[in-house]
C-alpha cells in the first residue's frame, strides 16, 4: 500500500490518540498554579476563591465573580453599561486600536477594563468598582476614569461607602493624554467625595502599577492588599536600570509596602468580605 493512502490506519500502541485526546477533552477542568507549579481540579479551585489549595498562591479572580462573593446576594447593580471606549487619536501599533478593542470586547463580553456596581455588604450600601485586568492588562483610558469617577458620585449621592478593587497596568497608551487625564479627573472626584465624611476603602490586588497606582489607589481611607501583589508606579526591572542598584528582595510586594507603613492591612481573599464588613462598620 502506497504511503500515500487514504485507507484508515489500524490505531497502534504508537498511533493511537490517548495524549492528545485526553488533552483536548480534558482542556479547561485543571489549572497549574504558577506559584508551585501544582495542579489542582478547577472547581476545587473556584470552591476556594482561586486561591492555590496547596501553596495559598492568590490567581487571578474574575471581577464578577469577585463581586458576586462579596456583595450581599441579590443586592448587584451594575451601572454605566453604556460606557464603552473610542479611539479618539486613530492609534495604530501593532494592529489598530480599533480593531484591538472590538476582538477583546468580543473575547471577553465586557465593554472595557473596569466593571462598576452598587450592592451592600451585611445589609450596609456601598458603591464598588472593580478592574477586568483581562481587557487590555486593566489599562485606565477615558472611559475608565469616568466609570471609576462615577463609582465616587454615586457613593456621594448616596452617601455611602465607595470600594474600589485595582488590578492594572496603568494608563492606556492608546489613548494617550486623555488617559493621563483620568489621574487628576479621579482624583478630583475623590475631593468631592470627601464632604460626605464616608470611608473609601482601596483594594490593590496584583498587579497594581502605572497611573492607577500614581492616583486613586493609594488615596484610601484604607488601603488593603492581597497577598503578594505587586504594587507599584513602575516595575522593578525598569527601576533597576534607571538606578543601577539591586532592590532589596520582595520590593513592591505588598509584604515589603506593609512593613514599611505603606498599606494597612494585607487580607487573604477568604477573609476579605468579613474585613470589608467590620471596616464599614467602624467608619461607615
Amino acid at each position: 500500500m502506497a504511503w500515500f493512502s487514504k485507507k484508515p490506519r489500524i490505531a497502534t500502541k504508537e498511533t493511537a490518540p490517548e495524549a492528545g485526546e485526553v488533552s483536548s477533552r480534558m482542556k479547561g477542568l485543571w489549572a497549574k498554579c504558577e506559584e508551585c507549579d501544582e495542579i489542582i481540579y478547577r472547581q476545587d479551585l473556584e470552591r476556594n476563591l482561586n486561591v492555590c489549595t496547596v501553596c495559598g498562591h492568590h490567581m487571578a479572580w474574575p471581577a464578577r465573580a469577585r463581586l458576586a462573593a462579596l456583595l450581599d446576594e441579590g443586592t448587584f447593580e451594575e451601572h454605566d453599561l453604556g460606557l464603552e471606549p473610542q479611539d479618539p487619536l486613530g492609534f495604530v501599533d501593532s494592529k489598530k486600536y480599533k480593531d484591538r478593542l472590538r476582538s477583546t470586547r468580543k473575547a471577553l463580553g465586557e465593554a472595557d477594563a473596569f466593571l462598576s456596581c452598587t450592592g451592600r455588604i451585611e445589609g450596609r450600601p456601598v458603591s464598588v468598582g472593580s478592574f477586568i485586568f483581562e481587557f487590555m492588562g486593566g489599562s485606565m483610558g477615558s472611559v475608565v476614569g469616568e466609570k471609576v469617577t462615577r463609582v465616587f458620585e454615586r457613593a456621594y449621592e448616596r452617601q455611602c461607602a465607595a470600594i474600589i478593587f485595582s488590578a492594572s497596568g496603568g494608563a492606556r497608551m492608546q489613548e494617550g493624554i486623555f488617559s493621563l487625564m483620568q489621574m487628576a479627573k479621579t482624583s478630583a472626584a475623590i475631593a468631592r467625595y470627601r464632604e460626605v465624611r464616608k470611608p473609601y476603602i482601596s483594594v490593590m490586588l496584583h498587579p497594581t502599577t502605572g497611573g492607577v497606582a500614581a492616583s486613586f489607589s493609594w488615596l484610601g481611607d484604607v488601603i488593603i492588599a492581597e497577598p503578594k501583589a505587586l504594587i507599584g508606579f513602575a516595575g522593578p526591572r525598569v527601576i533597576e536600570q534607571t538606578i543601577r542598584q539591586k532592590l532589596p528582595e520582595g520590593f513592591q510586594r505588598s509584604e515589603f509596602l506593609l512593613e514599611h507603613g505603606m498599606i494597612d492591612a494585607i487580607v487573604h481573599r477568604k477573609d476579605l468580605r468579613a474585613k470589608l464588613a467590620q471596616l464599614l462598620g467602624l467608619l461607615g
